[in-house]
């Protein structure tokens, strides 16, 4: 069968036609989850996490793509989750002033994926922009499953936290 895969569905014995383009976005998926991982590594939460223990969270991930304009967070509003940019830039504003621009590496959202709180700032793509995302429920879920990421990322923001209260008044 030309330009495709034969599997059978669950459930079923009979089979299905899957387009190659569609194994094709599986295999890049599977190829890409290792440097997601590598680039979790750089958010500060998850820096305790084992390589095993990132990939584990890479793959609840979902890449999301948003045009020039689009405003990812805005402050004030409910966050979801954690944002972290493959491609692209952004800008952070707080009271509708600049602060900050954001590009590959970056990440928005860490407080947000743990209580799901206020967004202290709003972030705005700039440019066309590709990032991984992982929602606070997601993730709940993934610390329920696997208790050592949860206790990496509580001693994680423990350490953050105690590195800020440190700092002289």
């Amino acid at each position: 069968m030309p330009g495709g895969v034969i599997r059978l569905d669950q459930g079923s014995n009979e089979p299905r036609n899957e387009p190659r383009n569609e194994r094709r976005n599986e295999e890049e998926q599977l190829v890409a989850t290792p440097n997601v991982a590598n680039t979790l590594a750089n958010v500060p939460i998850f820096s305790g996490c084992s390589k095993r223990e990132l990939g584990i969270i890479a793959r609840a991930s979902k890449e999301v793509k948003h045009k020039e304009g689009t405003v990812i967070a805005r402050e004030g509003e409910r966050g979801i989750g954690l944002f972290l940019i493959l491609d692209g830039q952004c800008k952070v504003t707080i009271g509708g002033k600049t602060k900050a621009r954001l590009g590959a590496g970056d990440f928005f959202g860490e407080v947000a994926l743990l209580d799901g709180g206020p967004r202290t700032a709003t972030v705005t793509a700039v440019s066309p922009v590709r990032l991984i995302g992982i929602t606070g429920w997601v993730f709940r879920g993934l610390l329920m499953e696997h208790p050592t990421i949860a206790l990496k990322t509580l001693e994680a923001v423990a350490g953050r936290l105690r590195s800020v209260s440190k700092e002289p008044v």
